[in-house]
This record gives structure tokens, C-alpha cells and sequence, in this order.
């Protein structure tokens, strides 16, 4: 069940959704000074910083709660980076007057063979692919009427055709492995200058992600506090504006700029784009019918019954994401 204030509506509709976004920045920053500064004990909060509204609110937030000295950003780069991630990263650390350095990932990346290993394995299923090639996996939505979603490999040749490659699942697995090197890496540097400067580490998944298991474990899916987690996505979007984040971030898609090829967040992992989302898991969650999340959606009833089979789906085979190490007993 949603626990945060909301606004009352007697129909379900996008303004279900609506909080009081004073009232939640005062919840989150008393929250974020008491985990930080009481039951963990440390100086501040380091983030990685994407140019993309999540990280940017919860930058936002962490300066509301301890002070901008207190609060450390990191932007890092790697190869298939969008050069817009770095800009919009930096126009937001300095709305907020965050110090901030660049990492770039890119070169320890190499090293440890994340590209060279996607690769061989994409030359497997077109061995013309090399230098000026671009690459990304989408889906196919549930809403397609199988109830269910199909990953592709998408490819981009150097005159600009692109190809769409059905995958054994030992190409997805291995592409998604080697790819998933990025996020462990990034979060490895966030420790290193958390330890260095006796801060803890701000993770950023919105309620959306967070539920439906849209994070790398042990990589964006490790933090010390992830103060909004509890928040959907649509809910983030209002508190990015309450907070001032610049509106050029505001309005960037929700992207996972994983991919060489532009991706949105809908084509990597969810059936639908994040407001509607939004309303799909709200209504499920709080045992809202078909009939009246369609009529909110814009979906039909069916539609919608498609959608929470994907949802209950991720739930199932992401749950090993959300388990700590499992032990044989419990040790005090």
C-alpha cells in the first residue's frame, strides 16, 4: 500500500497521484539526516550523478537534508555514454553548488573486457559487427497480445540500417552480463570516495524501478539510503520541479544510456511508459479493477490484466535482486 500523503480524488485518474510535494521533502530530509548522521554515523552523501530526474531529486534532496558541503557527486562516462549525460549532470550539480568530479569508467571498463566481451558474443548472431556498429536490446510489450515480452537484439550498421535479431538466451544473458559491468563499476567508485570522505551512498531507484526489479545487484542497486524508493515515478517528476531541478532535465525521457543506440527505459524493460506505469502498479497495489484502471490508462480492461501479468512476472524472477546473502542460520 502507498503510505505517502496523497491527494483524495473520487475517481482513479493521473491525480490520484498527486502529493503534497512541501509536506514529502520535509518526511525525506528529516529521514536522510537521521540515517545518515545518527544510526550511520557519517559526515554526508555521495551520488552518482546521470543527468536523468532520478539521481537529479534525490542530489536535490540530499542538499536539502545535510547542506551542499555535505554532499559529494560523481559523473562517469564510459564509451557508449550520451555526451547530454555529463552536461545535464553538471548543469545540475552546479544549480545545487554540489563539488563534483568526473570518473571516467571507460578505460577500467576496456580493461576488464565489458565491450570485448559483448561484442563476441553480438558477432555471433552478425559476424559483421565491429567499428561504426551500435547496439541495444528492446522488448517487445505484452500489449502485443502474447501477454508476454520477447527481447531483441537491435543493431545499427554504419549507413544507418538497422536489423532487429531474435537471441538464444545465452546471447541475452552474456550481453546483459558484460553490460551490467558498467553499473558494478560505477558503484564501485562511489564507495571508494564514500570511505574517502566518511560518506554513505545515495541510491536513486523510484518505487517503479525498485518494485519491478530494474536495477543491476551489487552495482546501481547498492546504496546506503534510497530515499525514493517509495515514490512513483510520476512522483518524482513532481518533486523535481518543487526542488528547482533545471527543466532541461525534466524534460530528458527516462532513458538507461546503457547502449550505444539511444534506448528508453519502455524498450530495455517496462510494457509501458512511466505514467502510465505508474497508474498499472498503483491500481494493483491498491486493488483498484480493470474497468476503472483502463478508463485512467487509456488501456482496455484486457490491456490492463496484461500489464499486471508483467508486473507479477518481474516480481517473481527479480525477487533474488531485493535478498541479502542467504545464510544457513541466523548469525548474531
Amino acid at each position: 500500500m502507498n503510505t505517502i500523503p496523497l491527494a483524495l480524488h473520487r475517481e482513479f485518474s493521473p491525480e490520484t497521484l498527486r502529493i503534497d510535494c512541501a509536506a514529502e521533502v520535509a518526511r525525506i530530509t528529516e529521514a536522510l539526516r537521521d540515517q545518515v548522521r545518527t544510526k550511520m554515523r557519517r559526515r554526508g552523501l555521495v551520488l552518482g550523478l546521470s543527468g536523468g530526474i532520478d539521481s537529479s531529486v534525490c542530489a536535490a534532496l540530499a542538499v536539502h537534508a545535510l547542506g551542499a558541503r555535505n554532499v559529494y557527486a560523481l559523473y562517469m562516462p564510459e564509451n557508449d555514454s550520451d555526451p547530454d549525460s555529463l552536461a545535464l549532470g553538471r548543469e545540475l550539480a552546479e544549480t545545487y553548488s554540489i563539488d563534483s568530479t568526473v570518473e571516467d569508467i571507460g578505460p577500467t571498463l576496456a580493461a576488464m573486457g565489458c565491450y570485448r566481451r559483448r561484442d563476441d558474443i553480438i558477432r555471433q548472431i552478425e559476424p559483421a559487427y565491429g567499428e561504426g556498429w551500435a547496439c541495444k536490446v528492446a522488448i517487445t510489450s505484452p500489449l502485443n497480445g502474447e501477454g508476454y515480452a520477447i527481447s531483441t537484439l537491435v543493431l545499427q550498421a554504419p549507413d544507418g540500417t538497422q536489423t532487429r535479431h531474435r537471441m538464444p538466451a545465452s546471447a541475452y544473458l552474456g550481453i546483459v552480463a558484460a553490460t551490467n559491468m558498467k553499473q558494478r563499476t560505477r558503484k564501485q567508485m562511489e564507495y571508494y570516495h564514500a570511505d574517502r570522505l566518511n560518506y554513505a551512498v545515495l541510491g536513486t531507484p523510484n518505487r517503479l524501478e525498485y518494485d519491478q526489479g530494474f536495477f543491476v545487484k551489487n552495482g546501481d542497486g547498492a546504496a546506503d539510503v534510497k530515499p525514493i524508493a517509495h515514490l512513483y515515478k510520476s512522483q518524482v517528476y513532481q518533486l523535481a520541479e518543487y526542488l528547482g531541478v533545471p527543466e532541461k532535465i525534466r524534460r530528458r525521457p527516462p532513458t538507461t544510456d546503457t547502449w550505444s543506440l539511444a534506448q528508453t527505459q519502455e524498450e530495455f524493460y517496462f510494457a509501458l511508459p512511466y505514467d502510465r506505469m505508474d497508474l498499472c502498479l498503483y491500481a494493483l497495489n491498491n486493488g483498484i479493477d480493470a474497468d476503472e484502471t483502463a478508463k485512467a490508462t487509456g488501456l482496455t480492461p484486457a490491456q490492463v490484466e496484461w500489464v499486471w501479468q508483467d508486473i507479477h512476472s518481474k516480481r517473481k524472477t527479480t525477487r533474488p535482486l531485493h535478498l541479502a546473502p542467504l545464510l544457513v542460520e541466523a548469525v548474531f
